[in-house]
């Protein structure tokens, strides 16, 4: 039985594991055969997960970290803590970590734009470099490397100038190390979710909501578990020939 799970006896690391999409893959993940390990950084809601995870995917270990994806301090003692916990590496990355602080561009203060900028793309950029080296230096074989971009990076979104930019920004880079890190077999690729059932989404207007929804052609909001099972897919062995590939997640929207 257990030989036909996907990611059977594989270390995960997936940020924003609190909550939403990164909470969905976390217990996708762990379903598959994975152990994984829970980052954010609400302790409470980490916490939450891999005691989840403990519960109905006890074969393996799970556990919770808290991190702040911004902070080069705060990354450097994740790194340390995992291989503290699982005296392992890492084959596996997804981050999913990232907020929102919306407002029209001529209104945003310059604080909300950088607090966007620094979680969602240099985040993406500290937590990357952090697991991607650990990979190397234990020459790690299959690696998959995971990020989190979104379709208003593809075609921006009213009121979230900084968000559109820093996940248009995520693309850009996860292309670019997909070119880098070829040579050490590490695949790396970004998911492009549209709108999708989360506690971010849940902040949305209705109007706008209303919208937004009827520009879907399935109709429909996505599931986290929509998502989660792309994830899956591109950390598997099934997606073994996909690189610098982004795919959609949106229902259609904006084909």
């Amino acid at each position: 039985m257990a030989a036909s799970l996907q990611l059977n006896k594989l270390f995960a690391v997936v940020t924003g594991g609190g909550s939403g999409i990164g909470r969905a893959v976390c217990h996708r993940f762990a379903k598959e055969g994975a152990s994984v390990a829970v980052v954010d950084i609400n302790s409470d809601h980490a916490q939450s997960t891999a005691n989840d995870l403990a519960v109905t995917h006890d074969e393996c270990k799970h556990a919770a970290f808290t991190a702040d994806v911004s902070s080069t301090w705060s990354v450097k003692q994740l790194t340390e803590n995992l291989l503290r916990s699982y005296k392992n590496t890492p084959t596996i990355l997804v981050h999913s970590a990232g907020i929102t602080k919306d407002s029209f561009m001529v209104k945003m203060d310059e604080k909300s734009f950088d607090d966007v900028i620094s979680v969602n793309l240099k985040g993406t950029f500290l937590v990357t470099q952090a697991i991607t080296k650990l990979m190397i230096d234990n020459k790690i074989k299959h690696g998959s490397i995971i990020t989190m971009a979104s379709i208003s990076g593809r075609v921006g979104n009213l009121g979230q100038c900084n968000y559109s930019a820093s996940k248009a920004g995520v693309e850009g880079f996860t292309k670019t190390i997909a070119k880098e890190l070829a040579r050490h077999d590490i695949r790396c690729n970004t998911v492009v979710p549209g709108w999708i059932q989360t506690p971010m989404t849940e902040a949305v207007p209705e109007k706008v909501m209303t919208k937004h929804l009827g520009m879907v052609p399935l109709g429909r909001l996505g599931q986290p578990e929509d998502v989660a099972d792309v994830c899956l897919f591109l950390a598997s062995e099934k997606s073994s020939y996909i690189t610098g590939a982004s795919i959609e997640v949106t229902g259609g929207l904006f084909m």
